[in-house]
C-alpha cells in the first residue's frame, strides 16, 4: 500500500525544472519516469486440493522447493517465500518472476509440482515498479533482450 500510496504521489507530483522562478507563471518540468516490469505470481491453495499422507505430502514440498531454487539459478524467479498471518489462509506465497511475458511466468509457475499435483493454482500478475527501486542481488543478472532479426 505504501509503493503504491508513493508512487501515486511522484506520478502526480511535477517538480519545476532545476533553476525556474518559482512563480505560478513558470512551467513545470515533465519528470519522465521509467518503471521495471516483473510478474507477481500468488500461490494459492486449490480449492479442491486432494488429501495427501503426510509422507507424500512432505516428498511433494521437497520437490516445490527443488523446483523454486530451480527458478532461482535460472535468473527467471527473483524472489520466493510464504506467507504467515494473513487473513486469507489459502493464500499461500508469492514469486516474482523476471520473464519476457505472463504467459512464461505463468507456465513457469505451473510446472510446480505442488500446481501439477492440484495442491496450489497459481495468479499472475504484471507488476511495475519504478525503475531501480528494486534490487535483487542473489539473483542471475537478467538476460539482454535480443536485438529482432532483420
Amino acid at each position: 500500500m505504501l509503493t503504491t500510496t508513493l508512487l501515486l504521489l511522484a506520478l502526480s507530483s511535477t517538480p519545476a525544472a532545476p533553476g525556474a522562478p518559482a512563480t505560478k507563471a513558470a512551467a513545470p518540468a515533465e519528470e519522465k519516469v521509467e518503471f521495471d516490469k516483473h510478474y507477481l505470481v500468488l500461490l494459492k491453495r486449490a480449492p479442491n486440493a486432494p488429501k495427501m499422507e503426510p509422507e507424500a505430502l512432505q516428498k511433494l514440498q521437497g520437490e516445490h522447493l527443488a523446483h523454486l531454487n530451480r527458478m532461482g539459478e535460472s535468473g527467471k524467479m527473483v524472489l520466493a517465500g510464504p506467507f504467515d498471518e494473513q487473513d486469507d489462509v489459502g493464500m499461500r506465497g508469492a514469486c516474482i518472476f523476471r520473464t519476457a511475458t505472463k504467459q512464461e511466468a505463468r507456465q513457469l509457475a505451473e510446472q510446480d509440482p505442488m500446481v501439477k499435483a492440484g495442491r496450489m493454482q497459481v495468479e499472475v500478475l504484471a507488476w511495475y515498479t519504478e525503475k531501480g527501486y528494486l534490487a535483487f542481488p542473489k539473483a542471475p543478472p537478467a538476460e539482454a533482450p535480443k536485438p529482432p532479426r532483420k
